[in-house]
């Protein structure tokens, strides 16, 4: 394949920003070693070390969320349509090429799960579920040169449940990849650094809302464990801070905490024992993944719930709960980490083998089969009379 000039459209391009964004920002940073990529976003992470030709496609912050969702759309749009060889969205809209989808299909969420009826009723005249419902549709219509990509099977047969079964959509997890050795002796420097001990049991949740993730299940599960079962929580800090002050229980915060968003979350993975994933809602789950390259055995929220659960093997390479909101199973899955060491270095055996199944290089190489598809299909359409 020759060097192709690609468009990589997202809403903010850096890791810190959360799943779909270190999603963008691992495949491009494969893709750019053949390739020259151009990002389209309304910001990009100067703590990234990727550093990609940047257009800014900001949108006045005052304007309501479907507002700015449709003129991102429409700018994104008229930035990319000429000059690229491919254009590779990961943002609602329609001027992909190719077209990632990371999250629930909005027509799914308002018109194939179960909602009251004046819930439903009201979102036919919304103009803000209706702005949402006719960028996705565009997004996902049949036509030449253009694939929908969902991150996960999970919202794969979402889209097909919301567009039939018409609609072919390859699946393309994310990938990941082993870290780098550190030193010996950070483990211990960040947790004294914490101000707590090697015999500190430390459990870690990473997301940038902590809520959504399952902190409120998390903290009544620490509740019924021993003192020196602790809580490290990676972003959202102001959220969770708040959640906590409402609980208003002090011995238990004291066991918990609270780190803001960084780009450097390798280093809390080092310090933890587990990781514990009890989310509401997650299409795939990169931080579970990415706990499992560092070593750490995982604890997660069951599919539909969490569509990474579709890639383990419950009790081999993963804990997976029966329900998300299930603090006494998620406190007993804790202990058990803590007090059976072969169980721990079993899950530690399995989830090495699912990080071996996800690899970004065999993600980049399957989006260059799309693109290699796309490409000519292009040529064919332009050649028929």
């Amino acid at each position: 394949m020759h060097r192709l000039k690609i468009a990589l459209v997202l809403d903010r391009f850096g890791s810190r920003f959360g799943g779909a964004e270190a999603y963008g920002v691992a495949l491009a940073r494969e893709l750019a070693r053949d390739h020259d990529i151009t990002v389209f976003a309304r910001e990009y992470d100067r703590g990234c070390d990727l550093q990609l030709p940047f257009v800014s496609l900001r949108v006045w912050s005052r304007w309501p969320g479907w507002i700015r969702v449709g003129l991102f759309a429409w700018r994104a749009r008229q930035h990319t349509r000429h000059g690229f060889d491919i254009v590779h969205s990961h943002m609602n809209g329609w001027c992909g090429d190719i077209e990632v989808i990371h999250v629930t299909p909005v027509r799914y969420n308002w018109h194939v799960r179960q909602l009251p009826f004046l819930k439903r009723a009201l979102s036919r005249v919304s103009l803000r579920v209706q702005t949402y419902l006719s960028l996705e549709r565009r997004r996902v219509a049949n036509r030449p040169a253009h694939r929908v990509v969902a991150v996960s099977g999970l919202i794969a047969e979402q889209l097909r449940q919301a567009y039939g079964d018409s609609l072919i959509c390859p699946v393309i997890a994310p990938g990941v990849k082993r870290p780098r050795p550190v030193a010996a002796d950070a483990r211990t420097q960040v947790r004294r650094e914490l101000g707590w001990s090697d015999r500190d049991r430390v459990c870690l949740l990473v997301a940038r809302n902590p809520l959504r993730k399952g902190l409120p299940t998390i903290l009544k599960a620490l509740a019924l464990l021993p003192p020196h079962y602790k809580l490290l929580v990676v972003g959202g800090r102001s959220l969770a801070q708040d959640f906590l002050r409402k609980i208003n229980d002090a011995a238990l915060s004291d066991r918990v905490r609270l780190i803001d968003t960084t780009s450097e979350v390798e280093r809390y993975y080092t310090v933890a024992d587990l990781y514990v994933h009890p989310t509401l809602n997650d299409s795939f789950g990169m931080a579970p993944l990415e706990a499992m390259s560092f070593g750490l055995p995982v604890i997660l929220s069951p599919a539909p719930f969490c569509g990474f659960a579709q890639y383990v093997e419950p009790g081999h390479e993963a804990l997976v709960l029966l329900h998300p909101e299930d603090a006494a199973q998620l406190a007993g899955f804790i202990a058990q980490l803590g007090d059976d060491p072969v169980l721990r270095a079993a899950l530690i055996q399995g989830g090495y083998r699912v990080v071996d199944r996800h690899s970004w290089v065999d993600v980049a190489r399957r989006y260059l089969e799309l693109y290699d598809e796309v490409l000519a299909e292009r040529v064919q359409v332009k050649s028929s009379p």
